[in-house]
This record gives structure tokens, sequence and C-alpha cells, in this order.
């Protein structure tokens, strides 16, 4: 007996955005719950001196949704966003750590969406939104709401608070393009900013450029496009200058391949500096000297330092490392990473490692037994190196197999597995193991880990390698005694659940199978999702591309639900905007019409992941019951 519920998944608590001063003594984070129980998400803003080795302590005492902790430059003073005044329409604060006083620093109608405390102690940088006029308040009693597209489209600007008067003011610069990402240079210089011409996640992506803002003479230079999905802004000195860092989409993807881009202000010469690795860069932070780099390398990750002219690797962790930040020298960083029994807490100590952990998020796991987590390596069919992982049945080893075995597939497509602890809301390893299934989660081709060429290959591919990469692992584990062929189970998520409606309209050999949230025509997702281009990318073509056939009609599940036969799950969110719900009523439809046997739920409220706790709690247990059903007679 494992001790492990639904429950003790669902009611646990997650870290998010720790944060180091720069003086290193300090570090603030959020404590969020991992599922919700009414209409809000209630966060928290704790923080901890690391030196002093003493307790975390909570900053505020507020019911409400705290976030983006940032400290100021003199790591005295602790900004963040909350909405405890005004639910839904967040306002920054300030935590002063001397005496422990919360102040609120805004009363922006729009609410503030992102901020960044400036090196001039007495100026913070604010993204927000305009807020409302005489005329739109009008039309919201009026009812007069129609939405034209193009029209009075929201956009976030750059806006400069002043913290002696408490006076907001919005530079005349970017016209009306919506800012998404903002960085200061080191010396307290101008601040790097990032732009797209609009807030609509299919267009503005692909719309980026990159500006200078000098906020004492309020002048902005623009220094050009930039790739598509750029982020993770860095500045660092060089014997040429000042350099100006992102991470970007390599073109001409889409989808996958993220690069580092390397942007010589001096020269104006730009240049890649990670496309031909082996793995791949998820996250760019800066510090005074050099950036740091973190790498998705395998199962694993990989910390870097980038130089003028190379890449040093300072330090391998097992698993996956998110959320890096450090003090200004780079001297310490901290980060959030776990282990393959131990979810994720704040890790902190030197780049090099090793780093010790300072939080204790979820202690109610430490007396569960989990099933036994092995890494596994082999060849796909073309003898590409591939990965993924192997949970067996909880107090069970691989030699008392075969045991039925489920197949979880990755969402992204890139994405991966890491070797962390499996333990999720949606499908995940542990919760079935713990029901007396092995579970195998590959890493196909498409993903994260293996470098550009290994995530870009499946573009307008989706379904035809990726799903032979899948398949060689399974025969793999049969083939060891480790799964029964005949009691075998596929699973997934976004591009996990069309995946799993992939399997089942290729082959019998599942006996059930879930799709959650999945992909089933990607023409039709190209035209309503809101990533459409980015689909389109993946699914090869979109129903403006002529008179059919089209490429996207040969890799959708639902050109072939006539072949389908396995017993299928259907899980949904009602107002997903990624994967819309009319994906699963197309799956449902087809399936009901070729009367194969399923079942149909629509979770109402919730979007692409599931968030209420009822939801979340239905997800697992009728997750097991289904596998249960069909695997288990």
């Amino acid at each position: 007996m494992t001790g492990l519920t639904a429950e003790v998944i669902v009611d646990g608590r997650e870290l998010r955005t720790p944060v180091l001063a720069r003086n290193g003594r300090l570090l603030g984070y959020v404590v969020a719950p991992l599922s919700r129980v009414g209409d809000h998400l209630d966060t928290q803003v704790w923080f901890v001196d690391i030196d002093d080795g003493g307790a975390s302590r909570r900053a505020t005492a507020d019911t409400a949704t705290e976030s983006r902790p940032r400290w100021s430059a003199d790591s005295r003073v602790l900004f963040f966003l909350s909405d405890r005044t005004d639910r839904a329409t967040p306002q920054l604060y300030r935590f002063a750590v001397a005496d422990a006083t919360v102040t609120a620093l805004t009363t922006w109608r729009a609410g503030i969406i992102d901020h960044l405390p400036l090196a001039d102690p007495g100026l913070v940088a604010l993204l927000a939104e305009d807020e409302p006029t005489e005329e739109d308040d009008r039309r919201a009693r009026d009812r007069d709401d129609a939405i034209v597209a193009g029209e009075r489209e929201p956009h976030a600007r750059l806006r400069l608070l002043d913290l002696h008067t408490g006076s907001v003011t919005t530079p005349d610069v970017f016209g009306d393009r919506h800012v998404v990402d903002l960085r200061q240079r080191p010396d307290g210089g101008p601040l790097a900013v990032l732009t797209q011409a609009s807030a609509d996640s299919d267009h503005g992506p692909r719309s980026g450029r990159l500006h200078l803002f000098d906020h004492v003479t309020a002048t902005v230079e623009d220094l050009g496009p930039v790739a598509a999905d750029a982020r993770s802004l860095a500045w660092w000195p060089a014997e040429d200058g000042w350099h100006l860092g992102y991470l970007a989409l390599t073109p001409p993807a889409l989808h996958a391949g993220t690069a580092v881009f390397d942007l010589a202000l001096g020269s104006r010469v730009l240049r890649t500096r990670t496309a031909d690795l082996s793995m791949c860069p998820t996250e760019l932070c800066q510090t005074d000297a050099a950036a740091l780099v973190v790498f998705a390398d395998g199962l694993n990750t990989t910390v870097a330092r980038l130089g003028p002219t190379d890449l040093t690797i300072l330090s391998k962790h097992p698993g996956r490392l998110s959320d890096l930040t450090t003090t200004g020298t780079g001297g310490t960083i901290a980060a959030l990473t776990g282990s393959r029994y131990r979810p994720v807490d704040v890790h902190v100590g030197p780049p090099a490692g090793p780093l010790r952990k300072i939080t204790d998020t979820r202690p109610e796991l430490s007396g569960l037994t989990l099933g036994t987590q092995e890494p596994l390596a082999y060849r796909a069919t073309d003898g590409l190196a591939l990965d993924g992982l192997l949970v067996l049945p909880v107090g069970r080893t691989g030699s008392e197999g075969p045991f039925p075995l489920i197949t979880i597939v990755h969402g992204g497509p890139y994405d991966r597995y890491a070797d962390r602890c499996q333990l999720f809301w949606f499908p995940s390893a542990q919760w079935l193991a713990a029901a007396g299934y092995a579970v195998f989660l590959p890493n196909p081709r498409g993903g994260q880990g293996h470098g550009h060429q290994f995530a870009a290959s499946v573009a307008g591919r989706v379904g035809q390698e990726e799903w032979t990469d899948i398949q060689t692992g399974i025969d793999l584990l049969i083939s060891q005694d480790i799964a029964d062929p005949h009691r075998l189970g596929i699973a997934g998520w976004s591009h996990g659940g069309f995946m799993s409606a992939w399997a089942v309209g290729h082959t019998d050999r599942f006996r059930a199978a879930l799709v959650g949230a999945g992909v089933v025509d990607w023409g039709m997702l190209a035209a309503t999702g809101e990533n459409g281009q980015f689909e389109a990318a993946l699914g090869g073509s979109t129903g403006w591309s002529g008179v059919g056939p089209h490429r996207h009609d040969a890799v959708s599940p639902v050109s072939f639900a006539s072949h389908i036969r396995t017993p299928v799950l259907i899980l949904h969110g009602a107002e997903d905007t990624n994967v819309p719900l009319g994906q699963a009523v197309y799956l449902h439809r087809a399936l009901r019409h070729f009367d194969v046997e399923h079942e149909f739920v629509i979770y109402p409220r919730e979007g692409h992941s599931i968030r209420e706790r009822n939801h979340q709690l239905d997800v697992l247990r009728r997750t097991r019951a289904w596998f249960d059903r069909w695997l288990r007679p």
C-alpha cells in the first residue's frame, strides 16, 4: 500500500519564479497550490535569508494572487504583483525587508502585467495596458461590446513609475506595438525592449522587433526584426562592446529548434551560438559579466557560461532544472529542480555546483513508496539515438514482468521527459504505477534535448518517424519481458493526445487509449487554434493552401478514424483556445459514426490545462478506471 491518492497529488503546492537578490543573501519565490478551488488561484510570495540559514517567511498575509517577485538593486526591497484589492487586477507592491512592511505602489485600472526595478532606486519600469477611457466605460455600461478584429486590441505598453511621487508616465515610443520583454544593461544603462505587432499569439511571435530605450532621454533605437518567438533577453560585455542575446526559434522553423542569438551592438552582427549543439537552450540568464545558459540535455540539464567565442560547461544536473536566477556577479545561482522521487524545490549554490535544497515544499510525499524509475537508451529503426524513461509498478522489479504497459507520450512536440519525479494531475507515470502498471515515457524525435535537427525533423511529418520511434521502444520492452504485448495502453495530453489518436488509427495493438486535449485535424487547428501558424508548420499545410487533398490530411488522425477499433477515452477543456474543443467533438463524432467504444468528457471553465480541484481529481480517477476496465479484466 503506497498511500498515494488522487487527493495527495492535487492538494500539494508548487514553487514558482525564484529570484535572488544582488547581494546573494536573500531569495524570494512564489508558492502556488496545484489545483484551484473557486474562481481565483490564491498564491503567496515568500522569502528566505540564505546566509542566515533561517526558515522561509511569507512576505504577506493577504488572500490574493501574488506573482513576479523582483528585488531592488540594493537588495532591500522585494517588489511583486498582487490583486488583493481588486481580484484579477494585479497592482505593484513593495515589501521592505527591514521592517516587513508592505506598500501598494500603483492603482492602474487596467492592472500591471509585469515590472522591472531599475538601477535608479527611484524608478520601476512597468508593462501595462491602457486604462479604460470614458468611451470604454460607456461601452461597458451600454453593453456596446461588439468585437471588431484589429480595433481596440489590448497592447502592453512600457511605462515608468516614479517611486518618489507615485506618478506613472508612458513614454511615446514603440507606437502601437505590444511590449513583451525588457532587460536593463547591467551597468544601469539603456533597456533592451522586445516588442511584437500585436498580442495575438498566432501573429505576434512572428513579428518581433528589438529596441534600445534610454529612459533618461526617453529616446529609442530600433535594432530590427528578431526570429520567431524571441524571449529571455540578456546583456553581456565583450572586447568589442556590449552584446545583447535572446532565445528564439531557428529560421525557418516555427515550432522547434530554439537557439541563442548573439547581437554585437557595435557592429550589428547577429549570429546564432548554439544551433549545432546536441542539446537545446531553454533559458538565458543575465549577470554583470557573462550570460548563463540552461540546456535541455537528453534526460538531464546542463548549465553553461556563454563566452565571447565559446561556451563553457559549468555543471550538469539530473532531470530538469528551470527558472534559473543569479546574483549580479553570477557567483551564486538558484533554480527549481528535484529528483526521480522528490518534487521540485529551490536549490542554491555556485554555478559549477553542487546545489543544496533550501525549501521543502511537499513534505507529505516523503513517506510514500513510488515505482522504480529507470532511464532508457535505445536506437530507432534508422539508427537514431533515442532515450526515455521506464517506471515499474510500485514494489516490483523488472524481472517480475511482464506487466500491463501504458505508454504516455509527452506534449509539444517540442518538450521532453526529463529524469524527474513523474507525479502530476494529468495522466502520469507514478499515478499509474501505484495501480500496478509499468509506464513507458518515450522521447521521440521532435522534442527537446538532442539539438536542432532532432527537434525540427517532424515539421510536416507529425505521426511518421516519431510514431515509429515510440513503437520501437514498446517492442524493446516487450522483448525484455517487461511489457505484456496483450495488455498495452497509450495516453497523452496535447501533442501526446494527438499521438494517442494517431496510434489507434494505425494499429490494433493497444487495448485502450486516452486522448487528452488532443489534435485530430491539423488543418482545423491551424484555422482555429491560438497558435495557428505554428500548428500549420507541424501539419504541413492549411485549408487555404488550395484545393485538397492537403499535406495535413495525411497526418490528421481523423483521416484514419475508420480504422479505429480501440476503446478511447476523450478528455478536453471546454474553453481550450490552444487546442479548441472542436477537435475533441470531431473525434467523438467520428468514433460514434464508426460505432467505436469511447467515452467523451468535457470539463467546463477549463482551458488547455485542467486547473479546478474536482476536475483534476476526475482526470486522475477516470484515467485509472478506464485502463483498469480494459487492461485488467
